[in-house]
């Protein structure tokens, strides 16, 4: 079934996998050796990472571009600093990133910089580098401007004092860039995230085109009403080509449509890879979006409470407060399971090193102990000797818990309220009339 290696593997030192192709160089105009390797950072995304040099004139230059697919919306991240250990946070951004500071109303524009794995204080570090560029010429040609730049240097530089805290902001309309959180897997309270379904401009600008856009309407076959009945889907299994969304191999989806009693109808979809061995199980809403948000609070006191089943959407956030854990809608994915199989879901994916952000050859020992004893409390959750409440909240209505009562209202044990979305949320669901650009 094709390669029987993944297209972007794990990073190995002793077999690194590069490949080498003579190519120009941009200074001395010789014939210099471009390396591109193709790999995971990980926790993240798959990467190509190119390096050139040049023995003639000892040029060199090294770039990294994403390889990973465009994601399905836009991504706006919000970062309070306030100690130095979110100026060392991990900051991976993609040439698509525009970076602002709005206390000093500074702003570098998307596509102005490449891609990079850096830190917040290395995104200041940079800002400050491009900054004094050319500053020795310009003192001379055009000192005014030269005293203004280094004014606005020297604000820069004070950032990491820390004597004031900062917003650093960062918006990315493929979707790719990601700041790290110290404190996983509790909730990160200076970072905020925020999708955006990206306008056409956006869409053509990360290479993304309507079906209409690329091929010729004319040979388009339209449907006819009636053509294709849905009851003639319904209890087939329908499998396409697709790639693996852990090693991007080409591998296939199998889909069947499902209705879930008392609920609406749903879309399963299961993937396997030959290749790495990924499964995974997904479900999407069959229907539209509801008028109104959903929130649903389930309290856990018996394996009868784990038995119930529970739809969580690709639009749902998760959250256990009791042990301070919030999981976002792109975490889980949408998934058709029970309250014992949601539980069994998040401990499975924090504890994977694939996945989980607290894993890492530079991990201080005291954090991974209290990482592992955070992970005991989900073997004392699922022993039913710790009591939790499971919270789903989902914008588009979409998510559901099965009621234990025999009149299908809600048990004395589960709340559901809905509620009107905000702009934000609305935003997120594609349900304003908005450009991202002006956003305020």
């Amino acid at each position: 079934m094709g390669s029987s290696k993944p297209i972007f593997p794990e990073l190995n030192p002793d077999d690194p996998e590069a490949t080498e192709i003579e190519s120009l160089c941009m200074n001395c105009h010789s014939n210099g050796v471009t390396r591109l390797l193709l790999t995971k950072i990980p926790f993240f995304m798959d990467v190509i990472v190119m390096s050139f040099s040049c023995e003639k004139c000892g040029y060199q230059n090294n770039e990294l571009q994403s390889g990973a697919p465009v994601a399905e919306k836009g991504i706006r991240i919000y970062l309070e600093v306030e100690s130095p250990k979110d100026l060392n946070r991990q900051v991976v951004k993609s040439d698509y990133t525009s970076i602002k500071i709005p206390k000093l109303q500074f702003e570098t524009t998307s596509q102005s910089q490449k891609g990079e794995v850096t830190t917040v204080e290395g995104i200041i570090d940079r800002a400050i580098l491009g900054l004094e560029q050319d500053q020795t010429v310009r003192r001379q040609t055009h000192s005014e401007d030269a005293a203004k730049i280094d004014d606005f240097i020297e604000k820069l530089k004070t950032l990491k004092n820390l004597k004031e805290p900062f917003s650093l902001i960062l918006e990315d309309v493929s979707g790719n860039s990601f700041i790290e959180n110290p404190y996983s897997p509790q909730k990160d309270k200076n970072c905020k995230r925020e999708y955006f379904l990206r306008t056409k401009e956006q869409n053509h600008l990360v290479g993304v085109y309507a079906h209409d856009e690329v091929v010729d309407s004319a040979i388009l076959k339209p449907i006819q009403e009636g053509e294709y009945p849905l009851e003639n889907f319904e209890g087939e299994v329908l499998q396409f080509a697709t790639n693996c969304p852990g090693c991007n191999a080409p591998c296939e989806t199998n889909m069947k449509m499902t209705n879930i009693p008392h609920f609406k109808e749903v879309l399963i979809m299961a993937t396997v890879c030959d290749v790495c061995g990924l499964r995974t199980n997904e479900v999407k809403s069959g229907g539209g979006i509801e008028p109104k948000g959903l929130h649903i609070e389930v309290t856990v006191n018996s394996k009868e409470d784990f038995s119930r089943d529970v739809l969580k959407s690709e639009t749902c956030h998760l959250g256990i407060p009791e042990l301070d854990l919030e999981v976002g809608p792109n975490a889980l994915g949408g998934r058709f399971t029970t309250v014992e199989g949601l539980i069994s879901a998040v401990k499975e994916q924090l504890s994977d090193p694939k996945h989980s952000h607290m894993f890492g050859d530079s991990i201080e020992k005291e954090s991974k102990d209290k990482f592992q004893e955070f992970l005991k409390k989900f073997d004392e959750i699922l022993d039913g000797k710790f009591k939790v409440t499971i919270v789903l909240d989902d914008p588009a209505g979409n998510s559901y818990i099965q009621s234990l009562s025999e009149s299908d209202e809600p048990d004395e044990f589960l709340k559901i309220t809905h509620y009107e979305r905000s702009f934000e949320q609305n935003e997120e669901l594609g349900l304003n009339d908005m450009k991202t650009e002006n956003y305020q």
